[in-house]
């Protein structure tokens, strides 16, 4: 029977720092017990990976990618599944002196086109030689690679059976890349953040110290896919910098089933474990009387949140529906944090819980940017997150448009500097003349204010809607209307086109489930009542099928996407179709086209 790795290295020490490269971390790491177990979509387990075994395996490997002639730092795209050879091909490439390139997965049903042009950008931007995937995924990939510089495309079993080069390994250098990264909402302008072995060891260093104070005994589970930043520089590298076990459930297991990631942690002593807040809502969707028997969540320390919008409501909820299995709300931890800076920016205090900013809406905050706070007799609020202070050796300022530094309480350009601030888009040097500023620091694109040092991110500048001089969020709207029965967390789309006139008018796209025709009239009056109360302004509202938003590869609403759909037609009001569809999708779908 297999047994998953143990929580506490018998007879080596804790160690957090010290290590220049990710391998010399890895090496540490193997020479105690811990390491990496893969879980099954019921939450038995699969497969272990102690370091030892990752070490070992990952040597072995880099001398048969080797063989297959490339130069060093040649990149080697590899598809992110939550697997075991995954881990062994990145590390491999890391003994072998070249750059993984991590490829997202497509989970959702009916994107294969979609997918397979995503990843043609990835593999023409990275320049990658070489393409590797389970056999699974291995025509999707040399789909992807037509009229791209890779050479071959193999399977895991291929890369295994090559015959190994001899010799001395020269493995990637503290001076030297440690691997490509494209951001989240890389979908149609790919762009890949070159980080290198200083910046992950120091921000790794960074989350473990000042960000969720690692400590023996510390056990990490996570859902989380591994081509996106967090998870894995927040759920993978870092444990393995610091020689923590780490408990895997693949992504469409956790959207298939939510409560198994609850299931794994309970019954492994998970202490910390991460999901942007779309999963806490899927669990506490999900749970019935039932499902708490057994479920023992009282070791979850670190219930951190991170990779969209912070909704306080929503973790209200999922708090409410655990506190029978020892859930302790006080657990929740904010933070902040983007892949141009490896990962983790600013972090919340611990053993606190989220905090909100609760601000007046009105004249001050829709057009002079001024994030008062609310007083008793304010007619409209909106609670924000308090995301943390820059961990050390970070820092955070909020500037105007023409880069000047506004004080605390101003709304503006949220920008970062730090140790592990990416040094450029690789191979895309205008993308990274647009957000690199002259004097080192990074626009993040991200709009926020800070409150006593602590940062509040209010929403994506490029997705600040502007009617008649007013500042209007569409995460406002968004929010207001997922609070309607029968509306579900990304649901809805909220973004400004402009008409002929010049003039710009409110788009809001909501799924809708229903197919009875009284129900949709009634459903559409609801929905303008509400934006009519949030924004004080008409929209325009188009109701479509269920699957018809698009989503990022860190499950973040594309209202980008969604705004090309509505313009090209590709969105259309079920009213205006001819045929509507029979049934809403499951719950299945919703999740796995939110997270693919």
């Amino acid at each position: 029977m297999v047994q998953p790795t143990p929580t506490v290295n018998a007879d080596l020490p804790f160690r957090t720092r010290g290590f220049r490269t990710l391998l010399e971390g890895l090496e540490y790491a193997a020479r105690g017990e811990t390491g990496m177990n893969f879980y099954g979509p019921r939450g038995e387990l699969k497969e272990v990976l102690p370091y030892r075994a990752l070490e070992a395996g990952a040597r072995n490997w880099a001398r048969r990618l080797l063989a297959l002639g490339l130069p060093r730092l040649e990149r080697v795209a590899i598809l992110a599944e939550t697997r075991p050879e995954f881990l062994l091909a990145f590390f491999a490439c890391q003994y072998a002196g070249l750059v993984p390139v991590p490829l997202p997965l497509a989970l959702s049903l009916g994107t294969h086109r979609t997918h397979v042009e995503r990843l043609r950008g990835m593999l023409a931007n990275s320049g990658a030689r070489v393409a590797i995937a389970s056999e699974a995924y291995r025509a999707q990939l040399e789909e992807a690679a037509v009229g791209t510089e890779v050479g071959w495309v193999g399977t895991y079993e291929q890369l295994a059976a090559l015959s190994p080069v001899e010799g001395e390994l020269v493995p990637l250098g503290p001076e030297e890349p440690c691997y490509i990264q494209y951001s989240s909402g890389s979908t149609s302008f790919p762009r890949g953040v070159l980080v290198t072995q200083a910046a992950i060891t120091a921000n790794a260093r960074a989350i473990a110290e000042d960000g969720v104070a690692l400590e023996p005994g510390d056990r990490c589970t996570s859902w989380l896919p591994l081509y996106h930043d967090m998870g894995l520089v927040g759920c993978c590298l870092t444990p393995v910098l610091n020689q923590v076990s780490v408990d895997y459930i693949a992504t469409a297991s956790f959207a298939c089933r939510p409560l198994v990631w609850l299931k794994v942690l309970s019954a492994s002593g998970g202490t910390i474990s991460f999901a942007p807040t779309f999963g806490y809502e899927l669990c506490a969707r999900r749970v019935g009387s039932s499902d708490l028997s057994g479920l023992d969540l009282s070791r979850w320390r670190v219930a951190g949140i991170g990779g969209e919008m912070i909704r306080p409501k929503a973790l209200a909820e999922f708090a409410e529906a655990f506190a029978p299995a020892g859930f302790d709300a006080r657990a929740f931890v904010a933070s902040y944090g983007l892949a141009e800076a490896t990962l983790a920016v600013t972090f919340a205090p611990l053993g606190v819980g989220v905090r909100t900013d609760v601000v007046e809406l009105g004249d001050a905050f829709e057009r002079r940017r001024l994030a008062l706070p609310a007083g008793p007799r304010a007619l409209r609020t909106r609670a924000f997150a308090i995301c943390g202070r820059p961990m050390p050796g970070y820092a955070v300022e909020i500037r105007d448009e023409h880069g000047r530094r506004l004080p605390e309480r101003r709304i503006g350009r949220v920008c970062i500097k730090g140790p592990s601030l990416m040094t450029g888009y690789f191979r895309s040097p205008e993308a990274t003349r647009a957000v690199l500023l002259e004097d080192g620091w990074l626009d993040t694109g991200d709009m926020g204010y800070l409150v006593d040092g602590e940062l509040v991110v209010t929403g994506r500048s490029k997705d600040l809607i502007i009617i008649n001089g007013r500042n209007i969020w569409p995460q406002d709207l968004e929010w207001a209307v997922e609070r309607l029965p029968g509306v579900r967390p990304g649901d809805v789309a909220a973004f400004a086109v402009t008409g002929e006139d010049e003039r710009e008018r409110i788009v809001v796209v909501v799924q809708c489930r229903t197919t009875d025709p009284v129900r949709q009239a009634e459903f559409r009056r609801e929905v303008q009542a509400v934006i009519n109360r949030q924004a004080g302004t008409e929209c325009e509202l188009v109701l479509a099928p269920p699957r018809s938003l698009t989503y990022t590869t860190s499950g973040k609403l594309s209202r980008a996407a969604a705004r090309a759909s509505y313009l090209s037609g590709a969105i259309r009001d079920i009213a205006a179709r001819a045929v509507v569809p029979e049934r809403a999708a499951n719950d299945e779908a919703e999740a796995l086209a939110r997270v693919s």
